[in-house]
């Protein structure tokens, strides 16, 4: 079957779709990365031997792997070849503390680890659950994955894949415990796919700079994947870098978060980058200043589109910036499918135009939080008809146009960089120190991050607040550090106890 015809029809799995692009045009090339670039063919080819040795060793159809390490073709390679032998694949946030990691790991189950030499430098000192490593960059910390993988030319035993069976685990954010795996079915994937495809196609040639443990790169991963395109993975980000790449790639999209594009912007010599390749940009993640959108449409070629949603699921709001330049100051109208609503506090229903809680529903929903029932069940709305909602845990108001403006987060989330960072976690580690009293973390305003988590502290007498702070960052991943201290009397509180956060942030901007 072609990919046409598959991209066609009303289900497909990505791995059909590789291998039906190694046949149409198997030179192609498929994916690049700063040392490797593969055809389609070579893609299927390695595919094929990353399964077939999964299955040789006893990978049953939804049994995890465990993949951790820098954007690479041999990353991408682990996470469609654990999908060809039937397998979920296990991402394991790579900027994570290395007992966050080794404990994303044990949840997942997985016996198989793919690392690199980064992620296996984190690991050091944990125990890490998986008992068998296979090094992705061929170094010493695994067996080397050409020589691990199958001989050339074996082929994997084929696997009847349904739409419900398992596809993903990405990992929420998280500091104490275990942060929660959220499972995507190759029914929500295909869902996503579809939705990028139009975009994307064989002639498309799309930069990677995030990493591919998370959804935001996912978003556009997947359809270029899907459709037959490039994909051209970043290792780490840098401004320039990405240009210089663009420019000799001949990029055709890409997917940014919002500091990302503050930082690419910023450059002086932004316009001497040859960027007329562009046919659509994308965003996602954190909030996305209305006055940067406006930049990126003056002075960057091609389309942008703003996407808000969750990993979880629920409603996807799709912003195409150029379409409707007099609504930078939203995420924009409800995708294809996807309906949402807002409620109050009690869950009941809000008039369109009222401010409230963002819940929402569509074909794109997780399966739920791996091994979470409870974390699952608190995600879930209804409406009157007994329909399956998701809580978003954001505040906003949907206009008479449909397009949405976020007002804030309910659950005080922080979006620092394009991460989610939990006050709550980090207030945990405050907490637990012997020289604080009291503390709360707040999201204040950053130009360089979006947000930045700042601690508001209550102290014991003759206690340090930056050894403080030092001894807290350095229990937590690098996405999580606390940008800054700030030592008061006393916390905020309403009546019935509960820290006013608002008038920390209010009180202490600018």
């Amino acid at each position: 079957m072609t990919s046409s015809d598959l991209l066609a029809g009303d289900f497909a799995t990505l791995s059909d779709l590789v291998r039906a692009h190694a046949g149409e045009r198997p030179d192609a090339v498929a994916a690049a990365d700063p040392v490797r670039r593969l055809t389609w063919a070579e893609l299927d080819a390695m595919v094929d031997r990353i399964a077939a040795r999964l299955q040789a060793e006893g990978l049953a159809k939804g049994d995890r792997t465990a993949i951790a390490g820098l954007n690479s073709v041999e990353q991408m390679a682990a996470i469609l070849g654990t999908l060809r032998a039937g397998g979920v694949a296990g991402l394991i946030t790579n900027s994570a503390t290395g007992e966050q990691m080794a404990a994303m790991i044990a949840d997942t189950g997985a016996r198989h680890l793919f690392l690199d030499s980064a992620a296996a430098a984190s690991l050091e000192g944990q125990s890490v659950a998986a008992s068998e490593r296979i090094a992705m960059d061929g170094s010493t910390v695994g067996v080397a994955l050409e020589d691990w993988m199958a001989p050339e030319g074996t082929a994997p035993e084929p696997v009847a894949i349904l739409p419900e069976d398992g596809f993903n685990i990405i990992y929420s954010s998280g500091t104490t415990g275990t942060p929660k795996g959220i499972v995507h079915s190759h029914a929500m994937r295909w869902q996503h796919i579809q939705r990028g495809v139009p975009a994307y196609g064989p002639a498309a040639v799309t930069i990677l700079s995030t990493p591919l443990y998370s959804n935001t790169t996912m978003a556009s991963f997947l359809p270029t994947v899907g459709s037959g395109g490039q994909v051209v993975l970043m290792k780490k980000f840098d401004a320039r870098g990405f240009l210089e790449l663009a420019e000799r790639e001949r990029a055709t999209n890409t997917m940014l978060v919002p500091v990302q594009y503050r930082r690419i912007m910023a450059l002086e010599d932004f316009d001497r980058f040859d960027l007329s390749s562009f046919v659509m940009k994308y965003c996602t993640s954190a909030p996305f200043p209305a006055a940067l959108k406006a930049d990126v449409l003056k002075r960057w070629p091609g389309g942008l589109v703003e996407i808000y949603g969750m990993t979880e699921g629920g409603a996807a709001f799709i912003l195409e910036a150029h379409q409707f330049p007099d609504k930078l100051h939203t995420v924009g109208k409800p995708a294809p499918g996807h309906v949402a609503k807002v409620i109050d506090e009690a869950g009941n229903e809000l008039p369109q135009g009222e401010v409230g809680e963002v819940v929402g529903r569509s074909p794109a929903m997780m399966t739920g939080y791996n091994n979470r029932p409870e974390a699952t069940r608190a995600m879930h709305w209804y409406d009157a008809e007994g329909n399956l909602f998701y809580r978003h845990g954001d505040i906003g108001r949907i206009d008479e146009d449909g397009f949405l403006t976020l007002m804030d987060r309910a659950k005080d989330m922080i979006i620092s960089g394009g991460f989610n960072i939990f006050p709550s976690d980090l207030e945990a580690i405050l907490i637990a120190d012997e020289r604080v009293v009291e503390a709360a973390v707040v999201g204040m305003p950053s130009e360089e991050w979006g947000e930045t988590p700042v601690a508001f502290v209550v102290l014991k007498a003759g206690a340090d607040p930056e050894a403080v702070r030092a001894d807290c960052n350095a229990k937590v991943g690098k996405t999580q550090r606390l940008s800054a201290i700030r030592v008061v009397d006393e916390l905020p509180r309403s009546p019935i106890g509960k820290v006013l956060k608002r008038e920390l942030r209010d009180a202490h901007a600018g």
